[in-house]
């Protein structure tokens, strides 16, 4: 006599077995998967970089060759109170903090922009926006450094209300590292849905016994 209990089970085509779903983490992208810039990327942040330079720099000649040091000018007088280009000597930082440590500054923005060159070399392709933000940081160093090399201290003129004075080369610095950070915060958040997407499509599990 068999004893049912030692009958083996056997599934038919109707039966089916209730599983849990498993998530599936989806794997990182290694160094070869990602795209390899082309020669056009790669030039994009020095382009950017010259532009910035030759602007700042031929703003500051205009100032130093019109302006008397610490004169200042109003295009529009109305708003003498608001705008105006004042001409000042900056030994410091940017927005002239610091005062009196140009040298070492100057010795920062050789770190920086080299740090900015080797980063540009070794990003993968399609960062067009990034690269345009390192482009942006390095014209901007090199521009205040030219000035810190050629005389000494940085020529500043942009005279907005009661915000400090500052030029250019101060505005692309600034302008980089915003551009930077929301690329940045970009990513982090197309990466965050790309990680909860996969989970919101898992197969519900049959509440039906």
């Amino acid at each position: 006599m068999i004893d049912p209990e030692e009958t083996p089970v056997r599934l038919t085509a109707t039966d089916h077995v209730e599983s849990e779903p498993v998530a599936i983490s989806p794997q990182e992208p290694t160094a070869d998967d990602l795209p390899r810039a082309n020669i056009v990327e790669k030039l994009l942040p020095f382009l950017m970089a010259a532009a910035v330079l030759g602007l700042d720099q031929l703003s500051k000649y205009l100032v130093e060759t019109r302006i008397p040091l610490y004169g200042y000018w109003a295009p529009f007088p109305a708003l003498a109170g608001i705008f105006r280009l004042t001409h000042t000597a900056n030994t410091g930082a940017v927005f002239g903090l610091f005062q009196g440590t140009g040298m070492f500054f100057a010795g920062l923005a050789v770190v920086v922009a080299g740090a900015i060159i080797y980063f540009n070399l070794t990003l993968p392709g399609k960062q067009w926006m990034l690269r345009l933000a390192l482009g942006l940081q390095l014209g901007g160093a090199l521009g205040n450094l030219v000035d810190r090399l050629r005389q000494g201290h940085v020529t500043d003129f942009i005279d907005i209300g009661p915000w400090y004075i500052f030029n250019v080369a101060d505005m692309a610095i600034v302008g980089g590292v915003i551009l930077f950070a929301v690329v940045l915060w970009r990513e982090a958040r197309e990466e965050n849905s790309d990680v909860e997407a996969p989970q919101s499509k898992l197969p519900a599990t049959d509440s039906h016994k």
